[in-house]
């Protein structure tokens, strides 16, 4: 894994960690299930991404 790509995967797992709290946050609210199920879609999408960074090593 070179620079570049660790830099991509610590700039996800900071990005996951404010959208997991988000969609906690939001959960707890639920004023628009809309924005539950973009909060999952963005979580989901920047986990597909972070696995595929992982598996290049």
């Amino acid at each position: 894994m070179d620079k570049k790509q660790k830099k991509r995967l610590d700039v996800i797992n900071k990005k996951l960690t404010s959208l997991r709290q988000q969609l906690a946050g939001s959960r707890q609210q639920a004023d628009d299930l809309n924005e539950l199920k973009e909060l999952e879609d963005q979580i989901s999408q920047l986990e597909a991404e972070a696995a595929e960074l992982k598996s290049k090593k």
